[in-house]
């Protein structure tokens, strides 16, 4: 978790890899209209991120009923987010991938390809709660290199 540019999908595509698990990038769950939003500088509402947190939600219910293990790469930027997430079950951990404002926007201003455009970075920290204490979840500075960190988490989930 983290906001657009902290090396979410990196590390999530790693980790996938390393453990053999399956991956799911969360910005493939977004409906037509949030990628537009998005896409012309708007940043969505919470109406618009519980359908699309719900749909994730019911890939990681999916693959915990299959009993696989799944890694996805997801903003989670709001604690009730990662409770819409996770619904209560104690296996779903989160890593949040924390980092500057200005490395995130100096990596956002260097990638192409992609709807998230920089402007919207700074509504994205204003949305961002880090993680309590209370919500288990690993914290990593986005400093550390991509391996590094993908260490790091499987380390933390012995």
């Amino acid at each position: 978790m983290g906001v657009s540019g902290s090396g979410k999908s990196s590390v999530a595509s790693l980790l996938a890899t390393r453990l053999g698990w399956q991956l799911a990038e969360a910005d493939t769950f977004h409906s037509p209209g949030n990628v537009e939003k998005m896409r012309g500088g708007t940043p969505l509402t919470d109406e618009d991120r519980w359908p699309w947190l719900d749909s994730i939600a019911a890939w990681i219910d999916e693959c915990r009923r299959q009993g696989k293990n799944c890694v996805v790469a997801c903003s989670a930027l709001r604690r009730a987010y990662r409770a819409r997430l996770s619904r209560g079950h104690d296996d779903v951990r989160f890593v949040y991938l924390r980092g500057d404002y200005d490395v995130i926007a100096s990596r956002l201003s260097g990638r192409s390809g992609h709807y998230m455009p920089v402007s919207l970075l700074a509504s994205q920290f204003r949305t961002l709660e880090e993680p309590k204490s209370d919500e288990n979840a690993l914290v990593l500075s986005i400093e550390e290199p991509v391996d590094r960190l993908v260490e790091e988490i499987v380390a933390n989930l012995s």
